[in-house]
């Protein structure tokens, strides 16, 4: 009994001290080439692939980006940080307008999401205490879409 238990801890410790990269699947190369094709001066190119999509983590003109696209290669989303102060001013005006505009919510991060059909979206994560966490998102002309609560 002593030898089981002083066995288990050994293969225990040791599957817990080994650092596992691992992906579930590879990348289809629709996919890497399609990237090549919208994002031809991207650097740093990282990849996950998932079961039904494989997202992108790569640099570009400065600004961190991430890439999601479907396993047959179609382009579903990019987004990247930006500041408050880079949102357009129909976004700003619309978040000044909503009932998150006041002084008691404060903006955290804003992101841009780039969607298919020129159609961008601003997601903006507000907190007003530890537990009153929310993303908003908003069109390019400042209408709230969204509201969703967050942890």
């Amino acid at each position: 009994m002593k030898r089981l238990v002083s066995l288990l801890l050994i293969v225990g410790s040791v599957l817990t001290t080994i650092n596992v990269h691992a992906q579930f699947k590879s990348v289809p190369s629709a996919v890497t080439d399609a990237f090549k094709e919208k994002y031809p001066h991207a650097t740093n190119v990282k990849w996950s692939a998932g079961l039904q999509a494989s997202t992108a983590t790569f640099m570009m003109d400065g600004d961190e980006y991430t890439a999601r696209y479907g396993n047959k290669g179609e382009w579903q989303n990019s987004t990247r940080k930006i500041s408050q102060d880079a949102l357009p001013a129909a976004v700003k005006d619309g978040l000044s307008k909503s009932k998150y505009g006041g002084t008691e919510w404060k903006v955290k991060t804003v992101t841009e999401r780039f969607l298919p059909g020129n159609a961008n979206r601003y997601v903006i994560y507000i907190e007003k205490s530890d537990l009153q966490k929310k993303n908003l998102t908003f069109t390019s002309k400042g209408k709230l879409v969204k509201d969703a609560i967050t942890i």
